[in-house]
């Protein structure tokens, strides 16, 4: 269904062309909508049509204050926004919304990517970066880069606490940069894991990646420093092929956070990923 999104502030619109498919009047239109979702269904020759189905809208609305009108040949539907400084960047919360809608909120503030692993933590950040223009920055690569030799190769001559320590002094000197998404080591030789390591991570949103075995790693051995992170994305399990909803995942959960965060700081948001 060809139609026209526009976001006027307070409000949003959305027009949906109906000119050939033959409505004569309002009551063979059926709007359904509540806070974050959005059924239009017409009758047209007999037949009850979806028009538009939006399962998540960018954000809340006031469905109770929805109005709806046939305007010649496009319906209009105009829904009250509950964040009225909040830009829509579309109507529903896609990857392509969230990219471009994320920015307004975050205001140039760094995300950090921790968790148990660092391969996870590393395809995510990059995911996330290219997706709303902020610079990727992989710890280990800067680690490797300014010992030249693989964080492997560390580990086994100096030990998780050297690795560890080093790259606490590189979060240090990330920590004053802004519009990027920094990825962490995993485990055990991440800064991350400890819980003394975290005053540089919160120079910016910290997300933590749990798949469930790692989940059941961590709380097993006792790992409490993850507590800190600011959201908890939950993943149940995890695959390569899909690094970009994990990374939507991601986004959905900042822009909860930060909404959230003017009436409740220090919130932990989590969210559940399907497997």
């Amino acid at each position: 269904m060809l139609g026209k999104f526009t976001d006027g502030g307070g409000e949003v619109e959305l027009r949906l062309d109906i000119g050939k498919l033959g409505i004569e009047n309002s009551r063979d239109v059926f709007v359904d909508v509540d806070d974050t979702s959005l059924l239009v269904r017409a009758k047209s020759d007999g037949t009850l049509r979806t028009l538009i189905n939006v399962k998540q809208l960018f954000d809340r609305i006031k469905s109770s204050e929805t109005i709806w009108f046939i305007d010649e040949d496009q319906l209009v539907v105009n829904l009250k926004k509950v964040e009225q400084e909040l830009k829509w960047p579309d109507i529903d919360e896609s990857w392509e919304s969230l990219t471009s809608g994320i920015t307004q909120l975050l205001t140039g503030i760094s995300v950090h990517i921790v968790g148990d692993s660092t391969d996870i933590n590393e395809a995510v950040a990059k995911e996330i970066a290219e997706g709303i223009g902020y610079l990727p920055v992989c710890t280990s690569e800067l680690l490797e880069s300014a010992t030249e030799k693989s964080i492997d190769k560390w580990l086994a001559s100096e030990g998780v606490d050297s690795v560890a320590e080093a790259e606490c002094v590189v979060l240090e000197s990330l920590s004053s940069h802004v519009r990027t998404v920094v990825a962490t080591l995993g485990g055990k030789q991440g800064a991350a894991s400890r819980f003394d390591k975290w005053q540089y991570l919160h120079a910016g949103f910290t997300m933590k990646l749990s798949a469930k075995e790692e989940a059941r790693r961590s709380v097993s051995s006792g790992n409490v420093a993850y507590a800190k992170a600011d959201v908890v994305v939950k993943l149940g399990g995890w695959d390569p092929e899909y690094t970009r909803a994990v990374a939507q995942g991601c986004l959905v959960a900042l822009k909860q956070l930060t909404l959230a965060d003017k009436k409740l700081a220090g919130e932990v948001s989590i969210i559940q990923l399907a497997s």
